[in-house]
């Protein structure tokens, strides 16, 4: 999936924006869940784009850790910018080793989107408006407007993230790809 969506995003209009169809999502959900072979190569990148983001809305505990939720939250509210990457990286580094290997990739993806921005209309703060409520969300529910709070600081901070990534994951984030 991640493939896919680092070869075809930059160049895709409103990716992670638009939906790919329910019914099809649903379809390869099911297909993907039992075991069987998918070629996500022939759908609609929106397709692929919508069950990544499905899939990181099931992680257990979210990929960046709910029991972290407040320190992600409040990481924003530091300093200058290198407190606040700083800050990242030790937040990164509690995280399990399967979740930060998928963090990488996903913001070198949102880094290469990103980066044809003109293109595609995906500028680091669209594109966080779309992923950050797959990323994080509060261990308990709460009230619609303390959600959309929540929803602003984690759009902010998955913001920062893409716009500063090579930083805090290091410059071999543009080559985790390869030569795709």
């Amino acid at each position: 999936m991640l493939s896919l969506l680092y070869q075809e995003g930059p160049s895709t209009e409103g990716i992670f924006r638009r939906s790919g169809s329910a019914k099809t999502c649903k379809e390869l959900k099911e297909k993907l869940d039992s075991g069987a072979e998918v070629d996500l190569a022939c759908e609609s990148i929106f397709v692929t784009a919508s069950l990544f983001k499905d899939f990181l809305r099931n992680i257990p505990g979210s990929i960046l850790s709910s029991q972290l939720c407040d320190k992600w939250v409040s990481v924003m509210d530091q300093g200058n910018n290198e407190e606040k990457i700083k800050s990242i990286q030790r937040l990164i580094a509690q995280l399990p080793r399967a979740n930060v290997v998928l963090l990488r990739y996903l913001f070198g993806v949102l880094h290469g989107i990103e980066m044809r921005s003109e293109e595609n209309q995906m500028n680091a703060f669209n594109l966080a408006i779309c992923i950050a409520p797959s990323l994080l969300w509060p261990p308990v529910s709460s009230t619609p407007d303390i959600e959309s709070e929540f929803t602003k600081k984690i759009s902010s901070l998955v913001q920062f993230l893409t716009e500063n990534c090579c930083r805090i994951f290091g410059e071999e984030i543009n080559s985790l790809f390869g030569e795709i």
